[in-house]
């Protein structure tokens, strides 16, 4: 059997990954708020634990490999939305309004994540069809002196449990010092995170032994995944920026609730995204969802390589230039594999994919198949990243009619002008060709193997060679 190493965060080290039951490999990642469209970083993580997905699958078996990812739906800003619409006029209850809100950005989610090859988990719970167990957990913590009820709220004691900060790295007097913690004064130490908390009419809220009231949001993860898995499984993945104190709390309070399970082996965290070098900000003009460069036209295939082409422990940038690079190698690739049956994945991208998800050395692995023109290899290894899949190629197929003799020519003339123009370090006239070509739909790429181009069949000024 392939050996697969994990880096794990607990650890900080790469480990070999040896599942607690090798029938029942079990994997829980955290999933998204569902008030809005999934922005460009909220893509990354999708990606990356479902090439893991795959992976899994692919070395223990489709049916030995449960992979649950939750939606968060008890939550401030969806509280907002519901209560702008319900102030507008809209009929229902604010439950209602609730719920209807998230079933909408729900069905975006899927759509948006679909669009990007992403397989959809085994599970994908609802934090409010959890409310009881969320509750249960709570009283056993109440119960065992970990948690405490004061004013209609309940709060962990994080001093209870003495390797809080053992994820993050930290103790906790260190994370008191500039912490974002609530300031309340029922609160017994500053560090104690919120299990439940008081709703007012204006708010959802369900009964409970301490008032009508919410969950926190650690709580929930706790609880479903205690739920689907039981007190101990394998994987626990999720952004860097849930390290803390999501993370760090879900650990506390699982393990305090559950001391001699474990709670997750192995905890896995992908970097941030930036765009064009900058952290994505609206404020700075650079924020996208997924749906923003899909309606742009950037095939979900080719964010998808784009997400793929850093290793996911990294920060990534994603730039214009990444994207038509991909968008051009996925080219390459889908001609040499157009027709091709399936064959076997090449055990060199198995194995760069099983250290430590190498997703950047599984793609030159790739590149070495394509250049060797083994069609059914490369096709089998690709799908093992979520690429090359026949239902993930219909922005081939649109741009996939030849341009005639003299259209390429005239392209080929353009690309050797900028290659002199490159040779001889005019810059300045080798960037101004790229961009008329670009406004024109002629997309050029720079790689290792040379230059390529490919139309952008959504421009419709595609080949109109006289209007720039």
């Amino acid at each position: 059997m392939v050996t697969i190493r994990l880096h794990n965060t607990l650890t900080r080290r790469k480990e070999v990954f040896e599942p607690l039951d090798p029938m029942n490999v079990r994997m829980y990642v955290c999933g998204p708020t569902v008030y809005d469209r999934a922005h460009l970083g909220n893509g990354r993580p999708v990606v990356v634990f479902d090439t893991l997905f795959r992976l899994l699958r692919h070395v223990y078996g489709p049916d030995h490999v449960t992979y649950a990812r939750n939606f968060t739906d008890v939550d401030d800003k969806i509280n907002a939305e519901a209560q702008r619409r319900k102030a507008a006029g809209a009929p229902g209850t604010l439950e209602d309004l609730i719920r209807e809100r998230t079933e909408e950005t729900i069905a975006w989610y899927h759509q948006d994540m679909d669009a990007l090859g992403a397989l959809r988990p085994t599970f994908e719970p609802r934090a409010t069809d959890y409310i009881g167990a969320m509750q249960a957990m709570i009283s056993d913590l109440i119960a065992s002196g970990h948690a405490y009820a004061v004013e209609g709220h309940v709060l962990f004691r994080v001093r209870s449990y003495a390797d809080y900060g053992r994820l993050s790295g930290r103790s906790v007097d260190d994370m008191i010092a500039g912490a974002r913690v609530e300031v309340a004064p029922f609160k017994e130490d500053p560090m104690d995170f919120v299990l439940w908390k008081p709703s007012d009419e204006g708010l959802p809220g369900w009964q409970s032994p301490w008032g009508r009231g919410r969950p926190g949001w650690h709580i929930e993860c706790s609880a479903m995944s205690y739920e689907l898995f039981g007190p101990a499984f394998d994987i626990h993945g999720g952004g860097i920026d849930l390290q803390f104190p999501h993370h760090e709390n879900e650990i506390a309070q699982s393990c305090c609730a559950h001391p001699s399970a474990g709670f997750a082996t192995v905890w896995m965290h992908n970097e941030m995204l930036q765009v064009e070098g900058k952290k994505m900000s609206k404020s700075l003009g650079n924020f996208f969802t997924v749906r923003d460069l899909l309606d742009q036209g950037y095939p979900g295939e080719v964010i998808r390589f784009a997400y793929l082409g850093t290793h996911y422990s990294k920060p990534m940038d994603w730039t214009a230039e990444k994207a038509a690079q991909a968008k051009a190698t996925l080219t390459k690739w889908r001609e040499i594999t157009a027709g091709a049956g399936q064959g076997a994945p090449s055990d060199a991208v198995i194995a760069a994919l099983a250290d430590d998800l190498n997703t950047a050395g599984a793609i030159a692995e790739l590149h070495a198949l394509a250049a060797a023109g083994d069609a059914g290899t490369l096709k089998a290894s690709a799908a093992l990243l979520g690429l090359l899949e026949d239902g993930m190629g219909e922005w081939w197929l649109e741009m996939a009619d030849t341009p005639t003799e003299a259209f390429v020519q005239r392209v080929e003339t353009f690309i050797k002008e900028r290659a002199e123009a490159k040779a001889r370090r005019d810059f300045s006239r080798a960037d101004e060709i790229r961009t008329r070509l670009a406004k024109i739909g002629i997309m050029v790429a720079d790689g290792k193997e040379g230059t390529s181009w490919f139309l952008d069949h959504s421009n419709p000024d595609l080949g109109e060679w006289d209007k720039y």
